[in-house]
C-alpha cells in the first residue's frame, strides 16, 4: 500500500503551489518541469497516469468530463484534485495537505476531489 499519493500539477496550476507541498515532504512534478506544456488535458492525464501521480487543476469541466469517459469505460487513474481558481496558492496548499494527511494513496485512486 501507498501511503501519500504523488502529485502532477497541471499547467495552470501556480508552481509555487508545488514549491510549497515539496517544502512539507510531498512528491509533486509539474507540467513545465516534464515538458508537457501546451497539451490536451487528456494528454495531462495520460501523463499523470503514466507517472503514477494524481493529478491537482483547476481545470473543472474538462476533468470532471474526463473522469466520467474513464469510468464509463473501464479505465482508472491515480487520481484527479479539482481547485477552484480564486483560492491563493496557500489556500490550495493547505486544502491538498488535508487530503492527503487523510487519505492514502490507495484512497485517491480513480476519486475525483474538490481542493
Amino acid at each position: 500500500m501507498k501511503l501519500f499519493a504523488a502529485l502532477y500539477l497541471d499547467e495552470d496550476v501556480n508552481v509555487l503551489v508545488g514549491t510549497l507541498l515539496i517544502a512539507q515532504g510531498f512528491d509533486v512534478v509539474n507540467a513545465r518541469d516534464e515538458g508537457m506544456l501546451g497539451k490536451s488535458d487528456e494528454e495531462q492525464l495520460a501523463h499523470a497516469i503514466k507517472l503514477d501521480r494524481c493529478i491537482l487543476t483547476h481545470n473543472r469541466s474538462d476533468f470532471e468530463t474526463i473522469h466520467t469517459e474513464y469510468i464509463s469505460i473501464g479505465r482508472t487513474h491515480a487520481g484527479i484534485m479539482l481547485a477552484r481558481r480564486r483560492q491563493t496558492a496557500y489556500e490550495i496548499v493547505k486544502r491538498v495537505v488535508l487530503i492527503l494527511n487523510k487519505l492514502t494513496a490507495d484512497e485517491i485512486t480513480g476519486q475525483i476531489l474538490c481542493v
